[in-house]
C-alpha cells in the first residue's frame, strides 16, 4: 500500500472552497490531507485544519515559495495552522531550526527548485545524494519529491533512487494524474504521494466528483475497496 495524499489545491494554490471539501471526503477512507502555502488566509487554512482533525485526519501544509524570507514565514505560520506535516521548501536550515520540538513532521524539496508551478531540477545522482543528506539529519523527517516536475530525468528511476538512500519516507508530489502512475509509484517503494489539481480535473476514471475522484485513487494505491 502506498499513502495517498490528497492536496486541496489547484494550479499550485489552495482552492477557495477547501474547508467544505474536507467534510465532503471524510468518509472515504482517506487518511492525510493537505494545501499551499499560497492561495488562502491563514484563518482560512487554520478552519480547514481543524475540520480536517475533527475527522482525523492528519494535515501537510506545503511550502512552495523558494524566497528564504517567504519561506521563514510560512513556517511560523505552520504553528498558527496547527498542521501536522510540512512539505516542500528549499531552505532545510531554516526549516529545521523553526520546527524544531514543535513535533511537526518536516519534508522539504531534494535537488533544485524552479519557478511557480516549481520544477524539479540536476541529475538524478545529485538529487539522491541531496536527499540522503536531507534525511540523514535529526531535524528531517523524510523529503518532498517532485519527480514528476523533473523534464528528463525518469520520474521511477528517480524516486526509486531517493528511497534507497533515504532514511525516512518519501512523498512523492505534483504531476501524478493516472491510476498507472500511481500503481508505479508503489512499486518504487515510495511512502506516499499527493494529487490535488487532477482531483478537481476530474482525470481519474469513475465519476467526476471530488468524493468520487478520492475513492477512485485510494483504491488504486490500496488503502480502500474499490
Amino acid at each position: 500500500m502506498i499513502e495517498f495524499i490528497f492536496m486541496l489545491t489547484h494550479n499550485d494554490a489552495t482552492v477557495a472552497n477547501a474547508r467544505e471539501i474536507v467534510d465532503d471526503v471524510a468518509g472515504t477512507g482517506l487518511r492525510y490531507i493537505g494545501f499551499k502555502d499560497v492561495g488562502a488566509s491563514i484563518d482560512m487554512l487554520r478552519e480547514v485544519t481543524a475540520a480536517a482533525h475533527e475527522h482525523e485526519l492528519e494535515v501537510m501544509l506545503e511550502i512552495v515559495t523558494t524566497v528564504a524570507d517567504d519561506e521563514a514565514l510560512s513556517l511560523q505560520n505552520a504553528h498558527r495552522i496547527g498542521v501536522d506535516w510540512v512539505l516542500g521548501g528549499t531552505h532545510p536550515e531554516i526549516g529545521g531550526e523553526a520546527l524544531r520540538g514543535t513535533g511537526i513532521k518536516y519534508c522539504p524539496f531534494p535537488g533544485v527548485i524552479e519557478g511557480h508551478p516549481s520544477v524539479l531540477k540536476g541529475g538524478l545522482e545529485p538529487i539522491a545524494e541531496h536527499a540522503r543528506v536531507l534525511t540523514a539529519s535529526s531535524d528531517v523527517h523524510g523529503v518532498d519529491l517532485l519527480a514528476y516536475r523533473h523534464q528528463t530525468v525518469d520520474p521511477l528511476a528517480l524516486t526509486r533512487a531517493v528511497v534507497e538512500v533515504s532514511a525516512g519516507p518519501v512523498i512523492v508530489a505534483g504531476s501524478v494524474a493516472t491510476i498507472e502512475q500511481v500503481e508505479a509509484l508503489e512499486r518504487t517503494g515510495a511512502w506516499g504521494f499527493t494529487v490535488g489539481g487532477a482531483v478537481f480535473e476530474g482525470r481519474f476514471p469513475g465519476g467526476t466528483s471530488v468524493q468520487e475522484q478520492v475513492k477512485t485513487i485510494l483504491a488504486a494505491a490500496g488503502a480502500a475497496p474499490a
